[in-house]
C-alpha cells in the first residue's frame, strides 16, 4: 500500500469514528467511553511500513553515493594540485638549470641570496635549504641558484637548482631546495653559483 493510500484510509476510518453515534443520549454529543483501551500491540513488527523503509534506503544510498563521489571528486583535486605544484617546481628548477649555463665564477647575485638550513624532523628526514633570494637592484629580475651537496669529504654528492623569476625591486622570494640522498651519509649543502638575470 502507498503512502498516499495509507492516508486516505487512516483519514476515512477518522471520520467514521467521529461520525458514530449511539443513539442514547440526546445532546448529539460523541459517546466517549470511560475509560481507554490500549491498543493490541500483537500485530506491530516494529518495521516501517515497506514504503517509508524503501525510501529511507533510498536516501542512505543516495547520501552514501553523493558522500563517495564528493570524497573521490576532492582527492582527484588534490591529486591535480600536487601534479601541478609539481610541474611548476620541476619547470623552475629547470629554468635555473638552463639560466646557469655557461656562467663563469660564482655568479652576479650571491649577495643577493642567503640559504638556511632546515631541521629533518620538519621536512620528514630530508636534508632540505631554504634559499632567500631578494632583489636588491631598482629592476624586476629573475634568479638563479645552485646548491651542491657534499659528503665529508668534501665531494659533490648532488647538485639541485633552484630559483625565482620576475621578481619586482625589493621583492624576495624563498624557493625549497630538497636533497633527493638518503639521510646517511650526512650531507652539507653549499651555495655554489648564483646568478640575477
Amino acid at each position: 500500500m502507498s503512502a498516499a493510500a495509507a492516508v486516505v484510509v487512516t483519514a476515512l476510518g477518522a471520520v467514521g469514528l467521529v461520525s458514530c453515534d449511539t443513539g442514547n443520549d440526546d445532546t448529539g454529543a460523541p459517546a466517549l467511553s470511560p475509560r481507554p483501551t490500549a491498543p493490541d500491540t500483537a500485530g506491530f513488527s516494529g518495521e516501517p511500513p515497506s514504503a517509508l523503509a524503501s525510501s529511507a534506503a533510498e536516501a542512505v544510498e543516495s547520501a552514501r553515493a553523493s558522500a563517495s563521489s564528493a570524497a573521490a571528486s576532492a582527492s582527484a583535486r588534490e591529486a591535480s594540485r600536487k601534479a601541478s605544484i609539481g610541474t611548476e617546481i620541476e619547470r623552475s628548477r629547470q629554468a635555473a638549470e638552463d639560466a646557469l649555463k655557461g656562467v663563469e665564477g660564482r655568479g652576479n647575485a650571491l649577495g643577493e641570496v642567503a640559504m638556511t638550513g632546515k631541521p629533518r624532523a620538519d621536512t620528514a628526514g630530508f636534508l632540505t635549504v631554504l634559499l632567500t633570494i631578494t632583489n636588491k637592484t631598482d629592476e624586476e629580475a629573475s634568479y638563479a641558484a645552485q646548491v651542491d651537496f657534499l659528503d665529508s669529504s668534501g665531494k659533490v654528492v648532488e647538485t639541485q637548482f633552484a630559483g625565482a623569476e620576475d621578481l619586482e625591486p625589493g621583492e624576495r622570494a624563498q624557493p625549497l631546495v630538497i636533497s633527493r640522498q638518503p639521510a646517511e651519509p650526512v650531507l652539507t649543502a653549499k651555495l655554489v653559483k648564483a646568478q640575477r638575470y
